[in-house]
């Protein structure tokens, strides 16, 4: 089980966050979840080493269990005990040096449902700060090019720095609103779009604050647009993955669902990883999603004791 943050038994979630949630998950489950630490995992950069190396260098201080659908992410943990006891993963040599990336082991995954290849042509269409762009320029070996764009500087300057730790060569960086890219066409698209961000809520508690019924709908205005233009830019017999860390099925399955009602040459696919899962939304206050939804991922906290996430790969014709 996991380890309950100091505060847990002060926290409280909003009475119309209970009962909204309460519809779609175990309440007590998720709340004793997001409530708890979440664990520390890192990906090993294989632009600029391999994951041997990486596993001989860190092991010796620190725990390491593999990630079951990422062949290069890590749990870790250090060895010490007490005041001994490391948990600044970013101060490691390794990740100063580029060999590894700090990122949730949650957030490994739309890049490899997406599955870029070298020598393609991909927009990362909310980049920064870079731990998906970064996987997928590994992924594509440096070949190819990657558009990355986002629309805030500062986070923007973020993944400047993170492309350029990682030793990554084949990104373009572009400043924008994402439902601007149109006319160039590419091979893969990935939406990890901005959202209310609920499975977040184990690293981030002000999101329990900061949620309210109305949140929802307001960004899925935003996610659907840039679906929309995602798709529009995607090359027919392209991959395009939607992704959030949200909970929320109006930014979730809803998104997708207006996607498929939009364009009917977008198809979902099965999205095959050695992951536990719980099914996805198709019927919430009173909204009925197409039956396609049922093969997108949803994964709750306390499904793999991990951050919540919501992923969906659309092929395009």
């Amino acid at each position: 089980m996991p380890t309950a943050i100091p505060r847990a038994a002060e926290l409280q979630f909003k009475e119309k966050f209970i009962n909204r949630y309460s519809k779609l998950t175990d309440i007590d489950s998720f709340k004793e979840y997001s409530f708890s630490y979440l664990r520390k995992s890192i990906r090993v950069n294989t632009l600029k080493t391999d994951v041997k190396q990486v596993v001989s260098r860190v092991s010796k201080e620190w725990n390491l269990r593999q990630v079951p659908w990422c062949k290069e992410g890590f749990w870790i943990e250090h060895k010490g005990e007490g005041e001994d006891k490391r948990w600044d993963v970013g101060n490691m040599m390794e990740h100063v040096l580029g060999y590894v990336y700090v990122q949730e082991a949650a957030s490994m995954i739309p890049p490899i449902v997406l599955d870029p290849k070298p020598g393609e042509r991909v927009l990362d269409m909310c980049a920064a700060p870079g731990s998906k762009t970064t996987q997928m320029a590994a992924m594509m070996q440096n070949k190819g090019v990657i558009v990355a764009n986002d629309i805030t500087a500062v986070r923007l300057a973020a993944l400047g720095i993170n492309l350029q730790r990682c030793g990554v060569r084949n990104v373009i960086t572009t400043q924008m609103q994402g439902y601007r890219f149109k006319e160039i066409e590419f091979d893969r698209v990935l939406v990890d779009a901005p959202c209310s961000g609920t499975g977040t809520i184990r690293k981030s508690l002000k999101t329990i604050d900061m949620w309210n019924p109305k949140l929802a709908s307001h960004l899925a205005k935003t996610q659907k647009s840039l679906i929309k233009a995602g798709f529009n830019v995607l090359k027919p017999g392209g991959t395009l993955v939607y992704s959030t860390c949200t909970l929320e099925p109006e930014e979730d399955e809803g998104v997708v669902d207006f996607l498929l009602k939009e364009f009917p040459d977008a198809k979902v696919e099965e999205i095959k990883l050695d992951i536990k899962r719980s099914p996805a939304v198709t019927d919430f206050e009173g909204r009925k999603y197409s039956d396609e939804i049922k093969k997108c991922l949803r994964i709750w906290p306390q499904d793999n004791d991990t951050e919540g996430f919501f992923v969906a790969k659309i092929r395009k014709g």
